[in-house]
């Protein structure tokens, strides 16, 4: 789980490379468009013989949680032709998470990870898909101190924050809002100009 504050964004120094807003005129052209950028990166690395890997972080315990583990049972049942950690029968989160980038590392020479978890942020920003370069640091807006994931990042914005506890408004995220945010990132990952081989 992410905090996106706008400008006030904790690591602000990761470049946002497309997001996508929920809105109903532009969004299939936004999806089209974040695929391509992603096919891009994953045929670079597949060129340089990387292994491209989704790493889905969450738990399917909390609604507001558990974008990551839908993404990659969407992922799984869709026959991405990458591999897929983190689903609602095996979740990858705080408990397992640094097991589970031993293992990767282990059984992968030259991992290409690319981390999706969920994010709060602003009202106004609920309901978008980021896709960032640089590492996913899960756990931040619940101030938790988990390793950075991957080489570049999905978040989907799933509820907004404000001064009550994050943990509240993961709890009281809406699943329609997940599900919505889970099925866009797959479209991303799925469609054409995304699933270059």
């Amino acid at each position: 789980m992410k905090f996106f504050n706008g400008e006030k964004e904790k690591d602000a120094t990761q470049k946002v490379l497309f997001s996508i807003h929920d809105l109903e005129k532009t969004i299939q052209q936004e999806i089209t468009a974040m695929s391509f950028i992603l096919g891009n990166l994953i045929q670079q690395a597949s060129k340089e013989n990387k292994e491209v890997i989704f790493l889905c972080v969450g738990s399917d315990r909390s609604v507001g949680d558990s974008l990551g583990p839908l993404v990659g049972t969407m992922l799984k049942e869709n026959s991405v032709p990458y591999q897929v950690y983190g689903t609602l029968e095996e979740p990858v989160h705080a408990f397992n998470l640094g097991n589970t980038l031993k293992m990767i590392n282990r059984q992968f020479r030259e991992p290409f990870i690319i981390g999706i978890d969920a994010g709060l942020g602003q009202k106004e920003r609920v309901g978008a898909v980021l896709l960032k370069e640089g590492p996913l640091l899960p756990g931040q807006a619940l101030h938790k101190v988990l390793p950075a994931v991957g080489n570049y990042h999905i978040t989907g914005v799933v509820n907004y924050l404000d001064p009550l506890p994050a943990t509240q408004f993961l709890n009281d995220t809406r699943l329609h809002t997940v599900m919505k945010l889970a099925k866009t990132i797959v479209q991303v990952i799925t469609q054409k100009e995304g699933r270059l081989r």
